[in-house]
């Protein structure tokens, strides 16, 4: 064989194999291409939005600071917080709530435990109790609480913790996890009556693991994507 033979035996074995991953290739840019093209019209036709979480009223039931030097803290409060659901093709569950109450970055009650909740396209209450009996503090913050009793007002941060799942016809999503957060200024009032002294309704702010998961996939499937067209650019 001549090396003109050679050269031409070599060109054509090159097209083959370019036809050859041409045809492997050709399907799989196909099939990811429109599993890009379904989640990406999902998303853009459920156009699924949080929900919205409001601080509704805190009622101060008992708040006592103890211990020499101050150290622990019994209290409790009932509080009222709603959710609304602006999407009109989600569902909600809301799964393993507890809510709890922090000041200065620290836990200053016990979680408490919320049943399972349903939401559909309205409004869902929640009037849990929220305190704990003699729960230890920092020094420092024992003493700033102290002080928010004498002074009869108090700035205390609110934690709703759990799962969600989104149900969208019946499909139903696996749990995501949900955190809320809101902010409550507090007057103490006549605690022994229980009198409700919080501020005017309160947005909290909301960390939801489920716009994060579709954000991932589409992430993901565009990275896959993109991929593979280089891929089959540079083999070409």
């Amino acid at each position: 064989m001549t090396t003109k033979d050679c050269g031409a035996h070599h060109s054509h074995s090159s097209s083959c194999n370019r036809k050859i991953i041409r045809r492997v290739i050709r399907p799989i840019i196909i099939i990811l291409f429109l599993i890009f093209l379904v989640i990406f019209l999902l998303w853009a036709i459920l156009q699924p939005s949080k929900p919205r979480f409001i601080l509704q009223d805190a009622t101060v039931i008992n708040f006592n600071v103890s211990g020499n030097p101050p150290k622990f803290l019994t209290s409790s409060f009932q509080i009222t917080l709603s959710s609304r659901n602006p999407n009109d093709k989600f569902e909600i569950y809301y799964d393993r709530l507890d809510v709890y109450a922090s000041y200065g970055n620290q836990l200053i009650t016990s979680a408490t435990a919320m049943p399972t909740t349903y939401q559909g396209h309205k409004e869902v209450f929640w009037s849990p109790y929220v305190g704990g009996n003699s729960v230890p503090v920092a020094p420092s913050n024992a003493v700033n609480l102290e002080q928010a009793h004498s002074l009869g007002a108090i700035n205390l941060m609110l934690h709703l913790n759990g799962k969600v799942r989104w149900k969208v016809g019946t499909f139903i999503t696996g749990k995501y996890h949900l955190h809320v957060r809101c902010p409550a200024f507090i007057n103490f009032g006549n605690c022994s009556a229980g009198v409700k002294q919080q501020q005017n309704e309160t947005s909290c702010l909301l960390s939801l693991g489920f716009n994060s998961f579709l954000a991932y996939v589409l992430y993901w499937a565009f990275f896959i994507l993109l991929s593979v067209l280089v891929g089959v650019v540079i083999s070409v």
